[in-house]
């Protein structure tokens, strides 16, 4: 190519003679919110675009002043210290040089964002206690918070929280509250997916124009768990046990699914009890795990049928406190053939002799129950807190009493210790349950904590009880994890646009 005076140049010479970036801007601005660390794209929308993400790269491309006016052949990140509040990024172009006609050349740039934060509305909402477009309640009435513990897991597991901008616990339960209703109805629909529940939905008019007759809604929602529970004894209606194939209205609850699943153990019969069948005709257990009893295997005999876990066994029992005392014994016929041996200990329920002010258990022959009712097998009283080398994460919840506070320090009233308290015994019998049951741990995200057994052998605390501590159950080390799996992320809509909230909205 010859320039003028009749040199001839050539394209790496023409390429540092001329400059066909000096129209894109070189410098520019980008913020964050500081709080959930959308990125801003003006003038109102918040995407999220973490650091050196595809997202983030092509958010910063688009509002690079002049580069339309050229050809954009490539661009990446150059690396910068992550605490430098700066991003820059490489930019390759291609255009025409402006002195030399048809010759085409390539330059690359560095373009410089400096970071800078702000609140999203989002977040800003978040702190203010009545911007909330929909509200979930959940309830559930009984004397014990484990049904929680367990919920809390799930949720955490599944990120079904992740939409949420407040979360409050109080003494009856959880509550979750929502920017856009959406994403309201996805945690209802997770919620009925793992847990039997029944949904009452209310709503209240906050605005209304009157040309054009466009209203605004607060929707509440409420959602009460069915009061039965893991390891509670229920006493069915004769029409339901029979609907349900169960020969024996007097049942123990063995698991809480999306169902209310009960087993007969006289003789192995099983039966999953559906939310919407149990809210047509509502009962209560006839009696809950706080009224268990210990015993102490005297002698075990299979009788031969096995279903999935639990195998049928004649069993002789004694009451731990009647050993010594008196040769009281009883022989009962048990679903935890599988796993009791003699010299074990084992909860039950004491039948016999006990008065009960339950409609349905009344109206079942007395004459015909068994004296005692077997539930699980018990491990030696310790605290195993020490020697747990697991922990399970936990929600970010704001306690609505002035009392009682994440770290349970702040305790002014002998009222609040005394829930407090309570909270903590639950949520102890709730990591033990965990020990103690495989199947309810594939269910939940365990986590390695290192920390703490790192402490406990630098203080030689490791062989203290190294007989009893073998006969504990345990957590394997393959069942633990070190960070969560976003991959098993719900697929919550990302969609800033909410439904409309028309009072014919169902």
């Amino acid at each position: 190519m010859k320039a003028e005076g009749g040199l001839a140049m050539c394209n790496d010479c023409i390429s540092l003679s001329v400059d066909i970036t000096e129209g894109i801007q070189k410098e520019a601005v980008i913020t964050f919110c500081k709080n959930c660390e959308r990125l801003q794209v003006p003038p109102t929308h918040w995407i999220f675009a973490p650091r050196e993400s595809r997202e983030l790269l092509g958010a910063c491309l688009k509002r690079l002043r002049g580069l339309n006016k050229v050809r954009l052949i490539d661009a990446k990140y150059v690396w910068t210290e992550p605490h430098s509040r700066r991003t820059k990024i490489k930019v390759l172009v291609q255009g025409e040089a402006p002195q030399f006609p048809g010759v085409l050349i390539q330059q690359g740039i560095t373009v410089n964002f400096t970071e800078t934060s702000a609140q999203c509305p989002d977040c800003a909402k978040s702190y203010t206690a009545t911007t909330w477009r929909a509200n979930i309640q959940v309830r559930q009435k009984v004397d014990h918070k484990k049904t929680f513990f367990y919920l809390e897991q799930l949720i955490l597991k599944n990120h079904a929280h992740k939409y949420t901008v407040s979360i409050q616990e109080n003494k009856e339960g959880l509550d979750f509250f929502y920017n856009q209703r959406n994403h309201a109805l996805k945690m209802l629909e997770f919620l009925s997916g793992v847990i039997p529940v029944r949904v009452t939905k209310s709503s209240e008019l906050i605005s209304q124009n009157i040309h054009t007759s466009a209203k605004s809604y607060k929707f509440s929602y409420s959602v009460e768990i069915v009061p039965i529970c893991k390891e509670d004894l229920v006493v069915l209606p004769k029409k339901l046990a029979k609907s349900l194939g169960i020969s024996n209205q007097l049942t123990l609850c063995y698991r809480i699914g999306n169902a209310v699943h009960l087993i007969d153990p006289t003789n192995l019969q099983t039966a999953e009890l559906a939310a919407g069948i149990y809210w047509r005709s509502p009962f209560s257990s006839l009696s809950t795990g706080k009224n268990l009893t210990e015993y102490v295997v005297l002698d075990i005999e299979p009788v031969g049928p096995a279903n999935g876990k639990f195998a049928l066994a004649d069993v002789t029992v004694a009451r731990s406190v009647d050993l010594g005392s008196n040769d009281t014994t009883y022989y009962v016929r048990t679903h935890l053939g599988g796993i009791l041996h003699p010299g074990d200990t084992v909860m039950g329920y004491h039948l016999s002799n006990t008065n009960f002010n339950h409609a349905l258990w009344d109206e079942i022959d007395q004459d015909k129950t068994p004296e005692v009712i077997l539930v699980k097998k018990s491990y030696p009283d310790k605290i195993r807190s020490k020697t747990r080398n697991w922990k399970v994460k936990r929600m970010a919840k704001e306690y609505n009493d002035d009392t009682v506070r994440a770290t349970g320090r702040e305790k002014t009233k002998n009222k609040s210790n005394d829930a407090f308290e309570r909270a903590q015994r639950d949520y102890e019998e709730f990591l033990r349950e965990l020990e103690e049951d495989p199947e309810l741990r594939t269910e939940v995200n365990l986590y390695k904590n290192v920390p703490e057994v790192d402490a406990q052998e630098e203080n030689g605390e490791e062989g203290e009880d190294d007989d009893e501590s073998e006969e504990l159950p345990g957590v394997n080390l393959d069942e633990l994890k070190l960070e969560d799996d976003l991959s098993s992320d719900l697929s919550f809509s990302d969609d800033n646009s909410d439904e409309p909230d028309d009072e014919n909205d169902s």
